[in-house]
Order: C-alpha cells, then structure tokens, then sequence
C-alpha cells in the first residue's frame, strides 16, 4: 500500500468510528465546554456549561425536528439532581431547552442529562 492509501485508510476508521463515542466535544474553550450527540432515536442532544460570576451555566438541549413532543427531563451536577422537569419541543426547530445557574464545585464538576420521550432516551455528559 502506498503512503497516501494509508492515511486515507487511518483516516476513514477514526471518522467511522466518531460516532461510537457516544458525544463528541464540539468546543472546548478556556471558559466553557459543549458535548453533543444522536439520541436512541431520531434526535440530537447538546450539553454546554461554563462559569459565569463565580458559579457555573448550564445548558440542554434536545432537537427532534416535531414540535409539540412532551419530553421528562433531568439534570444532574456531581450526581446530585440540580433540576427535572416536563418541556415540550416548540416551533420553528422542534427543540427545547433548559438553561440552569448551580455552584462550581472544587475541582472536576461533571454534568449529567437525561431526557425521554415515548421511549427515545437523550444522555449526554460532560466534565468542566
């Protein structure tokens, strides 16, 4: 095989394999960091969270493209529940969004979301 067959081939696994990870970082920032990935059905989910005065932001959203779907949803920071709740996907891009203010813990905080819908589960993590 030549050089450049080899790369292309190195190239094609790890873009196939992106997928498998679960949630890819899309941005990774000094101030924030932003995790998203596909759903067990059709639709996407993004977590972001970085500081803000002192505490943390965080951010979920969960994109199926149909508005109207009734989505039960919670939030968690260092295991603990921070939030949950009922939201429905709105017009015009079917999404819905759940922004939340919590502390900054010493050292690694790690960001839990779960969303479901008729069986469709959204999961999503990330550690800042």
């Amino acid at each position: 095989m030549k050089q450049p067959s080899i790369r292309l081939a190195l190239c094609s696994l790890v873009v196939a394999g992106a997928p498998l990870l679960g949630g890819v970082p899309a941005y990774a920032g000094d101030d924030g960091v932003e995790r998203n990935g596909s759903c067990s059905g059709r639709s996407d989910w993004e977590l972001q969270a970085k500081a803000r005065d002192g505490g943390l932001e965080v951010e979920a959203e969960v994109d199926s493209n149909r508005r109207g779907q009734r989505w039960k949803w919670v939030l968690r920071h260092n295991g603990d529940v921070v939030d949950r709740g009922v939201s429905r996907t709105r017009p015009p891009s079917g999404s819905f969004e759940v922004e939340r203010r919590t502390n900054n813990a010493d050292g690694t905080d790690t960001f839990r979301f779960r969303a479901t819908h008729k069986g469709e589960v959204c999961r999503g993590r990330l550690r800042i």
